[in-house]
C-alpha cells in the first residue's frame, strides 16, 4: 500500500499508558502516512498515571514506530505537556533527528508558527496540580465507563455517545474555560507576530481565525487520541484536521500484533538504541519551505 505523503504531522494528548488511549488506531494512522516531520505536542506518555501493570503491546508498537521515524532521520520534535512534564528537564536534548523542546517556533512558507502544549494557561494546573491529577484519574475512569456504555449501545443497535463531550458541552464553566484558553493564546500569539498558533491540552480539535487587538491569528488544536482520534496535518500549503473515524484506508491496516517479540525492558532499550544507532546529528530541514524561526 502506498503511504500518503504529509509535510508535517502534529500529534498531542495520546496518553500512552492509560486505558483510554487508542494506540491501535493511532498506529494504523501512522502506518498509513509518510511524514516529512512530526511534532509531538505534549501528553504523549501519561507519566502521571503510568503503571507497570498496564502497558499493552500496541502502546509499545507506537513508541517503536516513532523511534523508527527518528532512525530514518525524519525530524521529530517532542514538546512535553503536563502529563509528561518530567521530560521538560531534558529541554534542548537531541538524539539523531529527535529534539526535546518546551515550545517550537517555525517559519513555514513565510509565516510564523508557534507551537506549544498549552498547560501553561491552565489555572488549575498552575495552582492546584493535585486537583488536576485527580481530575485526570476521574477522566480515565469516565472513558472506561464510556466504552462499556458504547458496547451495550452497539448491542442494542444504537449509536456511540461521548459522555465527556456531553459533560463539557453541558457545563458552562468548561465551555467558558475553553473559550478563555483559546482567546488568551491568540492574543499572546498576535502580540508576538505569529500568524498561526498550535496547541493541545484541552482535547478539542479546531482550526479557526481569531481576531485580536493586534490582528488576526489562526488558532489550531490537534485534539487527542482518547476521544476524538485527531491530528493536525500540513500539506500542499494548507493546514487541516485529520480524523481517524473518516479514514477508511487507515482503519483496515493490519498492525500485526502477533509478530511483536516479547522483550525485557533491558532488551527493549538495547533494541531502540540499536535502531537509533546513537546518531548525534542535528535534525535536518523539514523541507525547503520550512525553517526554524
Amino acid at each position: 500500500m502506498a503511504k500518503r505523503e504529509v509535510d508535517i504531522v502534529v500529534l498531542s494528548d495520546i496518553h500512552l499508558g492509560t486505558y483510554g488511549c487508542h494506540a491501535k488506531e493511532l498506529l494504523q494512522y501512522l502506518k498509513s502516512i509518510k511524514p516529512k516531520a512530526v511534532v509531538l505536542n505534549g501528553d504523549i506518555i501519561d507519566i502521571w498515571q503510568f503503571s507497570k501493570r498496564y502497558w499493552p503491546t500496541t502502546h509499545m508498537m507506537v513508541v517503536k514506530h516513532l523511534v523508527g521515524l527518528i532512525a530514518k532521520d525524519i525530524p521529530v520534535y517532542y514538546i512535553p505537556g503536563n502529563h509528561d512534564e518530567m521530560l521538560r528537564r531534558f529541554k534542548d536534548f537531541q538524539l539523531g533527528s529527535l529534539k526535546i523542546t518546551n515550545k517550537l517556533s517555525l517559519k513555514i512558507d513565510g509565516s510564523n508558527v508557534w507551537i506549544f502544549h498549552g498547560d501553561v494557561f491552565d489555572v488549575v494546573m498552575q495552582h492546584s496540580k493535585w486537583l488536576a491529577k485527580l481530575g485526570a484519574i476521574g477522566y480515565d475512569m469516565l472513558i472506561l465507563i464510556n466504552r462499556f456504555v458504547n458496547f451495550i449501545s452497539a448491542k442494542l443497535g444504537s449509536g456511540k455517545v461521548s459522555l465527556s463531550k456531553k459533560i463539557k458541552n453541558g457545563v458552562k464553566g468548561a465551555v467558558k474555560f475553553i473559550n478563555k484558553f483559546e482567546s488568551t493564546v491568540c492574543e499572546i500569539a498576535a502580540e508576538n507576530k505569529y500568524k498561526y498558533v498550535i496547541c493541545g491540552h484541552i482535547h478539542q480539535p479546531e482550526i479557526r481565525t481569531v481576531v485580536t487587538e493586534n490582528g488576526a491569528v489562526i488558532y489550531m488544536n490537534s485534539g487527542d487520541w482518547i476521544e476524538n482520534l485527531t491530528s493536525l496535518e500540513y500539506n500542499d500549503g494548507k493546514w487541516s484536521i485529520y480524523k481517524y473515524t473518516e479514514d477508511a484506508v487507515a482503519q483496515v491496516i493490519d498492525i500485526n500484533k502477533k509478530k511483536q517479540a516479547k522483550e525485557t525492558p533491558k532488551q527493549l532499550m538495547a533494541t531502540l538504541m540499536q535502531e537509533l544507532n546513537m546518531k548525534t546529528n542535528l535534525p535536518g530541514d523539514m523541507n525547503n519551505n520550512i525553517e526554524a524561526a
